[in-house]
């Protein structure tokens, strides 16, 4: 293909783009496909011979779109939101193109070198303590993940290759096998369930702890379930204290948390997520109290924050045990400059990674700090007016405080009525939501997700719950 081709190709796709985005509000959120729809759709074997770019850009809607469901319309309500803006959009273009592999700082110096100051940019831009920090000169520095499930179980692995150091520097008789078996972790019930595959991938025991009544996992419960795991023989070396839960965007109590895990000497991680972007608010950093604290620290740019999936931001106080853990250091992959700068390859799970930062840089500069508080406040601001319409209609309940974000909300009566609404609300395909359950309760998430949502939208998901609502109630009368 000559350049000429790819330009014309480019400018197809980029018009594409723009109108399926500035459109996407007039498309059906859910698709109504089924398992297999495309099979019948496609040719058994790829072509010998260069199909035509018209025929596949019009097979784009033919074959594609009936199932895709769209994230960012502003009626998807469902899971958390997934970042999108055009600058993101187009520094992935630029990263695709210079299409490097950043394993090490010397194939390609601009992609680390970039990232660790896009980290700092970041940290400043959240007020994280300065020990996180590359520019503070210390140990500390960041490191983009592809998701949070990955710096969950990077720091698992961090916290047990430190413990491991430690307890055999305490018992040289002890096997790295028997170590192991005795090591235990901790999260709230709360937590999500990455926390707990990172348990299984790393091989040891992560304990489930209950939250409070305010969904809090709090210190207190933290320090008995450790103290009786020591009387017990075992060795408490990891904790994860969510800020913002996946359920209803709770928050552990991570200022009761930290003094525990840094009296116990216990690796203390925070998954921020999705909440984490609220940070560079100054009036969210209460729900991060105690952070100083915590030895790693963890968000997703790429849930609220206009960054494109993927990129999760992890800072790490002492990244040297991570570096320890990882480190397979072939001579192929040694260059001149090793120790002068960060090789991520060392702060990651794959070797491979790609020039994600230039993602960050991009949307830094062409929002600029303030526009972004600014998408994150709209989105608040819409969360408490769906908050306010549930809340005055006597036959609904909002389920726990709306911080952020997310609306947890049920019809008040049985899990099965819900159940029916939900089954309802999805099948019509105005609207999506998805479910969550706590304890024995079963509710409705509405997440404010797309960067194109307003209150008319806000208004319209509402009247779309009410009516249905309507429906499920009257067939619930007697008689009906």
């Amino acid at each position: 293909m000559e350049c000429k081709q790819f330009k014309e190709f480019a400018k197809d796709m980029v018009d594409y783009v723009g109108d399926y985005l500035e459109n996407i509000r007039d498309r059906r959120v859910l698709p109504t496909v089924e398992p297999g729809y495309m099979r019948p759709l496609l040719p058994e074997e790829a072509p010998e011979n260069p199909d035509k770019w018209q025929d596949v850009m019009a097979d784009i809607e033919k074959i594609i779109m009936p199932g895709v469901t769209h994230w960012h319309s502003p009626r998807f309500h469902a899971y958390f939101p997934t970042a999108n803006s055009y600058p993101a959009i187009v520094a992935d273009m630029l990263s695709g193109a210079i299409a490097c592999i950043g394993f090490t700082w010397i194939a390609s110096p601009a992609c680390t070198e970039l990232e660790v100051v896009m980290m700092d940019w970041l940290g400043k831009m959240l007020d994280l303590p300065k020990e996180f920090l590359a520019c503070s000169g210390g140990k500390g520095g960041g490191v983009i993940q592809g998701t949070a499930s990955e710096a969950t179980l990077v720091a698992l692995l961090g916290a047990k290759a430190k413990a491991l150091r430690r307890v055999k520097q305490d018992h040289p008789e002890w096997s790295e096998a028997t170590i192991v078996s005795k090591l235990v972790g901790y999260a709230s019930n709360q937590a999500h369930s990455s926390v707990e595959r990172a348990g299984l991938l790393g091989g040891v025991q992560l304990r489930s702890l209950p939250a409070d009544d305010n969904l809090k996992l709090r210190g207190e419960t933290l320090e008995r379930a450790i103290q009786e795991d020591r009387r017990n023989g075992l060795i408490p070396f990891y904790v994860v204290a969510t800020l913002g839960t996946t359920n209803a965007c709770s928050f552990d109590a991570l200022d009761e948390m930290g003094p525990v895990c840094n009296k116990e000497d216990v690796w203390l991680h925070v998954d921020a997520a999705y909440a984490g972007s609220a940070f560079i608010c100054p009036e969210f950093r209460y729900l991060m109290a105690g952070v100083e604290r915590a030895d790693s620290f963890n968000f997703n740019p790429h849930k609220w924050m206009l960054v494109n999936f993927d990129c999760s931001a992890m800072w790490l106080k002492d990244p040297t045990y991570v570096i320890n853990a990882f480190n397979v250091d072939p001579l192929y992959l040694k260059h001149d400059q090793q120790g002068a700068a960060p090789d991520y390859r060392h702060w990651q799970i794959p070797l491979g990674r790609r020039f994600r930062a230039l993602k960050l840089w991009f949307v830094l500069r062409l929002y600029g700090v303030r526009n972004l508080q600014a998408h994150i406040r709209k989105h608040v601001a819409l969360a408490h007016e769906f908050e306010e319409f549930v809340r005055q209609d006597n036959r609904f309940e909002i389920v726990s405080e709306v911080v952020l974000g997310l609306v947890c909300f049920r019809l008040k009566g049985s899990n099965e009525r819900n159940e029916t609404l939900l089954k309802r609300i999805n099948g019509h395909g105005v609207i999506h939501l998805v479910p969550s359950k706590i304890g024995d309760t079963y509710f409705l998430r509405l997440a404010i997700c797309s960067r194109y949502t307003e209150s008319h939208d806000i208004q319209l998901s509402w009247d779309e719950i009410r009516s249905l609502a309507d429906d499920v109630l009257a067939e619930d009368q007697p008689g009906k």
